[in-house]
């Protein structure tokens, strides 16, 4: 079982930036591609980053793409996702997830993901 765990959220004020960190153990990290979701009160899960597993493809949502960076060190078994400029609708728990087979289209839909992080709160104020 591949264990996940994400830090790095918080309160900010909309137009800051903040750095999501997410620690993998447990399994080998560079057989497992990785994604950021996220999930605001009464909604679904959605799909905000995915990034493969050498760090040479990235996928965004449209609704977080030229704002948010994901990227990967493969030495420290960490992936992170760069905020930049945020906005009050990105307020969410945002989740890391694993999974060592989802590919292509896969990506942005959580259900292909077999590991998950506990998630941290992010709170952006107008």
């Amino acid at each position: 079982q591949m264990h996940l765990v994400e830090s790095g959220g918080g309160w900010v004020q909309a137009g800051d930036s903040l750095r999501l960190s997410c620690v993998a153990s447990g399994r080998t990290f560079t057989n497992y591609a990785m994604g950021w979701f996220r999930q605001a009160p009464g909604t679904e899960r959605e799909f905000v980053a995915a990034i493969n597993w050498s760090g040479t493809n990235t996928y965004y949502a449209d609704s977080v793409k030229d704002r948010f960076t994901i990227s990967r060190d493969n030495a420290k078994n960490t992936v992170y996702l760069q905020m930049n400029s945020l906005k009050p609708e990105d307020t969410a728990v945002y989740y890391c997830a694993a999974d060592a087979w989802v590919h292509g289209s896969e990506y942005s839909d959580s259900h292909k993901y077999n590991h998950w992080g506990q998630g941290t709160q992010v709170t952006v104020s107008p």
